[in-house]
């Protein structure tokens, strides 16, 4: 039982980064819906579980240790497309890690009133520290972090529920299209997929048989969707113009619940730092061939991440998240059809 908790505190760890955690993924691809969104929550959830499980299925299979050999059982054919593919979401879990520093300086910036790339060049220091300790670091890292953060969420989520009006959901309710929320929680599921699945590469000796398989699967999804129902029922309670705030869910606590204020910085902190750890690894695994390569690009990310964060956090997560979450639909649909060329 404990290798699969620690597998589900990796992809636990790996999911709920700034972007989750801010707020700002759960407003972007659920809480505009309205209280439909909540539906569209439970959709995604069950699509990554199906992704997860299926994921290791083929992993359990075949060995395989790297995308690269991911992509080899998916596209079996076509050799021409892997490097493109390989390359893409290469590209996607750097984007990512980037986006995860600007997520940690925009915090300080937020909440601290610190200059956003002074808290960007801090968690740049310690993953780079982290990087250099391989795998066995980053899970000691979410097996330690990730059950503090979820008790937390989940305090929290308990006692803004507690407060929590039927009127004010109703505020929320939006007629849509049920193509488009169905759309959405489709798009953030793969785009996850496109991080998760690199990262459950890494985890191949963590994992015995189909059965433990499916026990990480399930578990992992149920505290997914409880964490994002909690996160949703966070944003009821913004009474200002959510657009224009780069972590809403960290606005209501800040102001609505100040006993919590610096809990849910250590959560958001915490979220942030166990992502970036996850994804920088797998994208080092992927891309480096020796050691010496292995610490220089590492170098080289850390250092890069801090400029790139002046970008600005909601604004990378509103650019980007949605592109890569349609170019993770062909992999989604490649894993379910190869699985079942499997059986």
């Amino acid at each position: 039982m404990r290798n699969i908790l620690k597998v589900v505190f990796v992809i636990i760890g790996t999911m709920i980064g700034a972007g989750f955690a801010s707020g700002q993924e759960v407003y972007l691809f659920f809480f505009s819906y309205g209280i439909e969104g909540l539906i569209g929550l439970l959709i995604s959830g069950l699509i990554i579980g199906l992704v997860i499980y299926k994921t290791f299925i083929i992993v359990n299979k075949y060995g395989i240790s790297t995308y690269k050999e991911f992509l080899d059982i998916l596209i079996k054919k076509d050799g021409k497309i892997k490097p493109i593919i390989n390359t893409i979401i290469n590209i996607f879990i750097l984007i990512t890690f980037f986006i995860m520093i600007a997520g940690f300086g925009a915090y300080f910036e937020q909440e601290l009133g610190i200059n956003s790339l002074i808290g960007s060049g801090i968690l740049s220091i310690i993953v780079f520290a982290i990087f250099m300790t391989s795998v066995k670091g980053v899970v000691k890292a979410n097996e330690l972090l990730v059950p503090i953060l979820i008790g937390f969420l989940v305090i929290i989520g308990v006692i803004n529920l507690k407060d929590l009006h039927v009127s004010e959901l109703e505020n929320y309710i939006i007629r849509t299209n049920f193509s488009s929320f169905v759309l959405s929680a489709v798009l953030y599921s793969s785009y996850n997929s496109i991080l998760l699945i690199p990262v459950l590469l890494t985890l191949k000796n963590y994992i015995k048989d189909k059965k433990q398989i499916l026990k990480i699967a399930i578990i992992s999804t149920i505290i997914i969707v409880l964490l994002s129902i909690v996160v949703f029922l966070l944003l009821v309670r913004v009474d200002v113009d959510i657009t224009k705030l780069e972590m809403p869910a960290v606005y209501v606590v800040s102001n609505m619940f100040k006993m919590l204020k610096y809990v849910y910085g250590f959560i958001i902190l915490g979220s942030i730092f166990t992502t970036a750890i996850s994804l920088g690894t797998s994208f080092l695994q992927n891309t480096t061939k020796n050691k010496k390569s292995y610490t220089q690009i590492a170098l080289i990310m850390c250092i890069t991440s801090v400029i790139i964060s002046k970008i600005g956090f909601s604004n990378l997560v509103s650019l980007l998240y949605p592109i890569f979450g349609y170019l993770g639909l062909l992999q989604i649909l490649k894993l379910v059809i190869t699985k079942m060329q499997i059986k």
